[in-house]
């Protein structure tokens, strides 16, 4: 069984398909690497290809013309993206850029279609993970819309930390990379982190902010 293959077992999309399918999958399509800090996708690329992250790290975004950027999303091995260009005739809504050096397969929608036809219980599966993207979207904007400054770094600390080593961490992020996904200067961050380190609540290491307790509700 090949690396990609084995990688494939684990992304929800392909869920339940046999090792002989999945190999069949990996058939249609073309592996590719990309070094750290690559755009694979631009917003407006008229492209209607599926990315499975093999390897690595990105991060989808939408910049404005002075370079402003907003994070919408961070991805990583097992996740995919550009679904809604199996569906729908349009251009690409937001970037993609490499985070890491990272691996892709990459499945027109042509071969997806075939795949498709074979295996139409996919169908259902990519249902789920557009109305899964969909729910993220819809509570990104809610808390853009709802929540201050902080309660939005606070909300990013805690939903991408995880356990690790008996801690809870989460990715690799630096401020600026908060800034832009909750809409903020680097400068506001910084503050906030700041605090926060004084208060014992966190500290840094390897740009990985590790929560040491309970985040206070407000600052």
């Amino acid at each position: 069984m090949s690396s990609a293959v084995s990688m494939l077992e684990n992304v929800p999309l392909f869920s339940g398909l046999s090792a002989e399918e999945l190999t069949t999958i990996e058939a249609h399509g073309v592996i590719r690497s990309h070094r750290k800090n690559t755009i694979i996708i631009h917003k407006g690329d008229e492209t209607d290809s599926l990315y499975l992250i093999l390897a690595g790290r990105v991060k989808v975004f939408v910049a404005d013309e002075t370079g402003k950027e907003i994070i919408l999303n961070t991805q990583t091995a097992g996740d995919h993206l550009g679904e809604l260009a199996l569906v729908r005739e349009s251009p690409r809504t937001s970037s993609v850029m490499t985070t890491e050096d990272s691996k892709f397969l990459v499945l027109s929608k042509s071969a997806f279609q075939e795949c498709l036809s074979r295996h139409p219980n996919i169908a259902f599966n990519l249902i789920g993970a557009l109305a899964e993207r969909i729910s993220e979207l819809s509570d990104n904007v809610s808390s853009l819309a709802l929540l201050d400054v902080y309660g939005r770094v606070a909300k990013v600390l805690v939903e991408r930390s995880t356990e690790q080593d008996g801690e809870r961490a989460t990715e690799r992020l630096t401020q600026q990379d908060i800034a832009n996904m909750v809409g903020a200067s680097r400068e506001m961050v910084s503050k906030i982190f700041k605090d926060l380190k004084a208060g014992g609540y966190i500290s840094v290491e390897d740009q990985r902010v590790i929560l040491h307790r309970k985040l206070p509700s407000r600052w």
